[in-house]
């Protein structure tokens, strides 16, 4: 009796000795720049690039945070590690971005992504290009189920600063990147209807124009189809 109650004695202890496992990292909210906004840089940083200052509230059981911001025109990617929720980076002018932020900690290897924000980083241009599209269905990597007439959905959102998007022209092919342009919608249409085979593989893409003939392209998402 009395080593059983040794034994049980002794799980109590290590139980409790053990560290919290539900400390996950937060979700971070993010405050600027403001989502789909132009950023007001804090300084110029020469003739092609300016300091711009991101800050953002803290998370429940954070140490470190890893701010990501993404060139939307190259995709190059710029990290930070902090364990403040304010740092800068030197970034190009007259370039569309997007950030987000990701929450860790030393007691787990999980990790926490934040919402992701666009914004533009001005320069001296008089108009914006507009914002990559983001495709929103299917979703990447996804299997994608055709209806009784052998078709899918394509969805996709599109922004603008100037508010003057003209139209998308949506690609889609079994070729990686793809290159068959389906058709050109106007401004105001963010979904298509295509006709697609089974057991296939398939790439889309966006490319957003606007009133002034400036052009951008989404990145090339994959699905499977059933």
């Amino acid at each position: 009796m009395r080593i059983l109650t040794f034994i049980v004695l002794s799980l109590v202890l290590f139980s409790g000795c053990k560290k919290d496992s539900s400390n996950t990292p937060g979700k971070v909210s993010l405050v600027a720049p403001a989502k789909n906004s132009e950023c007001t840089p804090v300084q110029s940083d020469g003739d092609n690039s300016s300091i711009v200052r991101f800050n953002w509230n803290a998370a429940d059981h954070t140490e470190v945070y890893e701010l990501q911001v993404t060139n939307l025109n190259t995709g190059t990617v710029q990290y930070r590690n902090t364990s403040s929720t304010v740092e800068t980076l030197s970034l190009t002018k007259g370039t569309p971005f997007s950030w987000v932020v990701v929450s860790e900690n030393s007691e787990t290897t999980a990790s926490v992504s934040s919402d992701s924000w666009l914004f533009y980083n001005p320069g001296s241009e008089i108009t914006h290009v507009p914002f990559p599209a983001e495709l929103s269905f299917p979703v990447q990597g996804s299997t994608a189920f055709r209806d009784v007439n052998n078709e899918i959905s394509l969805k996709w959102v599109g922004k603008d600063l100037d508010n003057d998007i003209e139209s998308y022209g949506i690609y889609l092919s079994n070729e990686n990147p793809p290159t068959t342009l389906l058709k050109t919608t106007d401004a105001g249409v963010s979904e298509l209807i295509v006709e697609v085979a089974a057991d296939e593989v398939y790439f889309w893409k966006v490319v957003t124009t606007d009133e002034e003939g400036n052009v951008s392209t989404s990145t090339v998402s994959e699905f499977k189809t059933r």
